[in-house]
């Protein structure tokens, strides 16, 4: 029973430590003010947790944030901050939206 209950508390908090964009939508909030949170179109900002993501991963966030926004097709990273996103995604890095040539 004490297995059951940990293994699904340990499957749970897994999916709480996913690394995300912060960009939360704003209800009701007019087409420029649309969205909260420090991520940009053009220069996104991933939330992650040290210990679950690796840096390969963020970048294919941040690029793909980039290529969604048409803002750029690369993001090259612009720093690292501490303790400004969630409990267990405390960590973030600042990528801005370039155009690098293939």
């Amino acid at each position: 029973m004490l297995g059951g209950v940990l293994l699904t508390l340990m499957s749970v908090a897994c999916s709480w430590v996913q690394p995300f964009v912060d960009r939360r939508r704003e209800a009701g909030a007019e087409k420029e003010r649309l969205y909260v949170g420090q991520s940009r179109p053009e220069a996104p900002v991933i939330c992650y947790n040290s210990w679950a993501t690796t840096f390969d991963e963020l970048q294919k966030m941040a690029d793909a944030e980039c290529v969604k926004h048409q803002t750029g097709n690369y993001a090259k990273p612009a720093g690292k901050e501490v303790f400004t996103c969630r409990l267990l995604t405390p960590a973030a890095w600042k990528f801005k939206c370039i155009n690098k040539k293939k």
